[in-house]
């Protein structure tokens, strides 16, 4: 499901475009070149939402502890329609396990623009949403970030979270899904979820919006799209510098997902997949090598592609791809199980 993406440019709204423009700028201000974030002044455009038990746009959200000695929690979303469902008759809706993006480096699960997507996941499709929030690098580095994902799961499938889920929550149907960094989170968690043998939880699905893979190889698309909205080279090369452990380069299997040091997974149990790839995104080369890997390791995949979407398109409403994704996209992946 794709088309060639004929445009040149792109043509956004202005509020957008300087929305983009200063979360970027502020951004870059915050690498430092030591490879150190400085928190305090990302914090600044960082805005947090807090947890409503009161319905919002029709959706409750809780935040809910999973090891309070690393900080890990997630932020739980229910469509508030399921509280005025009898106990004798639950509607059951599946489970979307979310981490968010970021470059690993940046936001946190209760960042406005994450709390807003999530709402919005909650609320039109419907589906109760876990967002994870992971410890970021580079004050934690990789495998930091995939262990706090197994490690909910793993929460999740446990006697401590059995009080805490809401009854119109359908853990056989639960998915694992991400954008950008979120998308590299999940799909690591997926092959560590073949280490556990869980008691209800399932995983039916992974959804990878625009994953952030890489590796040593400039691609024609990093090259061509020099000048696209929020991902540059100099970025995505200094993120996987923060992430990575010391002496490792971008063919490090956690970037090169099917490179040179990659391992085989033809035999390992991977949930079906769909990618989810944008025509102004400098990364899509990469995510198109990532869902073909998957099919040629004999997994169950499905690529969609929006031609005019850039990086991180799926977060902006007033961008009509947004909807799309929202409508066609993730309701096709759901509608499918």
């Amino acid at each position: 499901m794709s088309q060639q993406n004929s445009k040149t440019s792109l043509d956004l709204p202005w509020k957008l475009r300087l929305f983009i423009s200063v979360m970027s700028a502020v951004s870059d201000a915050s690498r430092r070149s030591n490879v150190t974030v400085n928190r305090r002044l990302f914090n600044l455009v960082d805005l947090k939402s807090p947890p409503s038990n009161n319905p919002t746009n029709g959706v409750t959200t809780s935040d809910i502890t999973v090891d309070a000695s690393r900080n890990l929690w997630f932020r739980l979303y229910t469509p508030a329609a399921s509280a005025s469902t009898s106990v004798d008759n639950v509607i059951k809706f599946p489970v979307i396990v979310f981490f968010h993006g970021g470059g690993f480096a940046f936001f946190r699960a209760n960042s406005k623009p994450f709390d807003n997507f999530c709402q919005r996941l909650a609320r039109e499709l419907p589906a109760v949403v876990i967002s994870v929030d992971y410890r970021l690098s580079p004050e934690h580095k990789h495998p930091k970030q995939y262990e706090d994902g197994i490690d909910t799961l793993r929460f999740l499938d446990s006697v401590s979270f059995e009080r805490l889920c809401p009854p119109c929550a359908d853990l056989r149907r639960c998915f694992l899904a991400g954008d950008s960094a979120g998308a590299n989170i999940a799909h690591h968690v997926a092959l560590l979820a073949n280490d556990y043998d869980f008691r209800t939880l399932n995983l039916t699905g992974l959804i990878s919006i625009q994953p952030f893979f890489g590796g040593e190889e400039r691609t024609e698309s990093e090259l061509r799209l020099a000048g696209a909205p929020v991902i540059s080279i100099e970025r995505t090369d200094w993120t996987w510098k923060a992430f990575l452990p010391q002496g490792s380069d971008r063919d490090h299997p956690s970037v090169n997902v099917f490179g040179p040091n990659s391992a085989d997974i033809s035999g390992v149990k991977f949930p079906a997949t769909i990618v989810f790839v944008g025509g102004f995104d400098p990364l899509q080369d990469w995510q198109k090598r990532y869902y073909l890997g998957l099919k040629k390791s004999g997994k169950e995949a499905c690529l969609i592609e929006y031609p005019n979407g850039f990086h991180t398109f799926y977060g902006f409403p007033e961008v009509p791809e947004s909807s799309l994704f929202i409508k066609e996209g993730y309701k096709t992946c759901i509608a499918s199980t």
